[in-house]
């Protein structure tokens, strides 16, 4: 077994040339040196061991593609997404939690208010239902002209990039608030899906007995002047898995009970809908 003394003088070594201009870089670089080798340490991994974790790095990285990125799905798995999103946004109890962004986002069409997002056959067997809310700092002083991108999920559990038969841009949208800071679009219930599992973030998923479900949600991220941007889900209550979310980002505020429509015309919409209520509070900066 390898002397402890000895280690002690490799990760000195290490350390010590670590000369970055930069001291921010320099700081990080020495930290996570300092944990890897604490973990080496700690694992006391095989050779073996060590070079299929360097391997199983090496296919996530040739799994990534221009609209699927296997590293962030594996810090999503591994709760790292979440944790550097707690350390990053922090802020008074009144504003809207964030929340990690996934990797399905890309750009939305901008879109009217009150747009159909639906426009692929989800539309035609899907519960239909209307999203609304409005943009507002934390004092609930209405921002006028925020943008709000929003991304979601079918009544399947693919979005669009997942999906041959969805169109282009389906399930999203690029929203401005009215000069009440309200926004609103008509779109399909989302269901709760499995992150995708053929690559090897998947494979380590089933090697830890995890299942790879997250809970239907519809992602939102929302950005005004002036205003600290938030990136965030709204999770439908009652899904099975909003305790068990893959990913771990339910925060208890972003969970939202869709209601039974009551008012079809206002939101021109036919027939039976679900109402989804939800309201987003920026920080000033």
């Amino acid at each position: 077994m390898t002397p402890e003394p000895e280690l002690d003088r490799l990760l000195t070594a290490v350390l010590a040339q670590v000369q970055a201009d930069d001291p921010r870089l320099a700081e990080i670089v020495r930290s996570a040196v300092t944990h890897l080798h604490a973990f080496v340490r700690e694992v006391r991994p095989t050779e073996e061991e060590w070079l299929r974790g360097l391997d199983f790095l090496v296919r996530t990285g040739r799994t990534c593609t221009p609209t699927r990125n296997e590293f962030i799905l594996l810090s999503d798995m591994l709760g790292l997404t979440s944790a550097v999103d707690e350390v990053n946004h922090a802020g008074p109890p009144e504003a809207t939690p964030s929340s990690v962004e996934g990797p399905f986002h890309s750009p939305a069409p901008a879109r009217p208010l009150g747009a159909w997002i639906a426009d692929g056959p989800e539309r035609e067997r899907a519960e239909p239902m209307v999203v609304h809310g409005r943009v507002t700092d934390c004092a609930g002083t209405p921002l006028a002209g925020a943008t709000v991108d929003v991304w979601q999920a079918d009544d399947a559990g693919h979005y669009d990039t997942q999906d041959a038969a969805q169109p282009d841009g389906n399930l999203r949208a690029l929203l401005t608030t009215d000069s009440d800071g309200r926004y609103w679009f008509r779109s399909v219930l989302p269901s709760s899906y499995p992150v995708p599992t053929d690559g090897p973030v998947g494979g380590l998923l089933s090697a830890l007995g995890r299942h790879p479900m997250r809970p239907a949600h519809i992602h939102l991220r929302v950005e005004a002047a002036g205003h600290r941007p938030v990136t965030t889900h709204v999770f439908v209550a009652g899904d099975p898995y909003l305790d068990s979310d893959a990913a771990f980002a339910v925060k208890d505020a972003l969970v939202v009970t869709p209601r039974p429509g009551t008012d079809g015309r206002r939101w021109e919409l036919d027939g039976s809908y679900l109402d989804f209520a939800f309201d987003v509070r920026l920080v000033e900066l």
